[in-house]
């Protein structure tokens, strides 16, 4: 467990994952010019809008994941570079389609996609992007690329479906819960891990091994998400806090605050959570800190991120290892900084 705020040792400054991506130099300059270029395949009419969701402002989380699993050296892999925007595409598309859902203004520090263009084009910019990418995608010389990115983008969407179906009920269990982050969030960092490995041609054995890892890297920044939506600072995470509550959506949070609440608490909480009462932010951050909901979050995230490292554990030699572990050590610094 780290060390709480109130300590009298001066805390480390927080990594995060931007700074994380940067060191990775020469990609970064690649992958952001793939990027750029991907533009001039959109109509003329909307290239604008493409534009204005492939920026580089973005922490690259899962890019990262290309270029550190399947890393063996400075030299730029075009393959990883391409795959790795493929992936980005289809981040970027579930993005656009989540603010339309949670009906939020900012991300990455400005206006939303639907914010500034609308629901009704929003939704269907994100599906051009989905469309780009399996287009990228389709244009390596196995097939296996395509067939992976489209199985993960149609059980990110399957992800989506079903906690969309279920907000507004308190009928979800834990099992629910990480089946719901399984899908919609770890499913792009395991796919990620994956073809980062396989394309940079390492065994079967540490591929399968990275894509572990990167799920359980997914499971455990997912429900960081999750606490950051309640314990984070608007101006620092760069995109609308609260609205997991506001839109009636379950997460592990919630899920430990229903737990720890006595029944006439809990009472409220539900007629919240499902629309019969306006949501009382600050009294459930205030509960939240009273039963030490961080704290118990904070631990699964730690459980899950530790399955992950145990897997990577028998190919401690290989180039790719000490760089992935650097993404858990820096969610573990961004989690500290969220502490209350």
């Amino acid at each position: 467990m780290k060390p709480s705020a109130s300590s009298t040792s001066a805390p480390a400054p927080a990594l995060d994952f931007a700074s994380v991506f940067q060191r990775l130099g020469p990609h970064v300059a690649a992958l952001d010019a793939c990027l750029r270029e991907q533009i001039e395949s959109f109509e003329t009419e909307i290239r604008d809008m493409a534009d204005y969701c492939i920026d580089t402002s973005g922490k690259r989380i899962r890019p990262s994941l290309v270029f550190l699993s399947g890393w063996r050296n400075e030299t730029v892999n075009p393959a990883l570079v391409k795959v790795a925007a493929v992936i980005e595409l289809v981040h970027l598309a579930t993005l656009v389609h989540d603010d339309i859902m949670d009906e939020a203004d900012i991300r990455r520090g400005r206006d939303t996609a639907v914010r500034s263009f609308g629901p009704e084009a929003a939704v269907l910019l994100g599906d051009a992007l989905f469309a780009h990418a399996l287009h990228l995608a389709a244009q390596f010389p196995t097939t296996e690329v395509c067939s992976a990115v489209a199985e993960s983008t149609r059980r990110v969407c399957a992800g989506e479906i079903i906690q969309t179906m279920r907000r507004g009920t308190t009928e979800i269990s834990r099992a629910d819960y990480f089946r719901v982050i399984d899908l919609k969030t770890a499913e792009l960092f395991r796919v990620s891990c994956r073809l980062g490995a396989r394309l940079a041609e390492f065994s079967d054995a540490f591929v399968d091994a990275a894509a572990t890892y990167g799920r359980q890297l997914g499971i455990a920044y997912q429900i960081y998400d999750d606490l950051a939506d309640f314990f984070g600072e608007e101006a620092r995470i760069g995109k609308t806090l609260g609205t997991d509550l506001v839109s009636g959506k379950l997460t592990l949070p919630l899920l430990e605050l229903g737990d720890a609440l006595p029944e006439d608490e809990r009472a409220g909480l539900v007629a919240e959570l499902t629309g019969q009462a306006k949501p009382d932010m600050a009294r459930r951050l205030g509960q939240l800190q009273e039963f030490a909901i961080f704290e118990r979050v904070e631990s699964e995230i730690e459980r899950q991120m530790e399955i992950g490292e145990e897997a990577l554990a028998p190919f401690s030699d290989q180039p790719p290892v000490a760089r992935l572990l650097t993404l858990g050590s820096t969610l573990r610094a961004q989690i500290a900084v969220l502490r209350p």
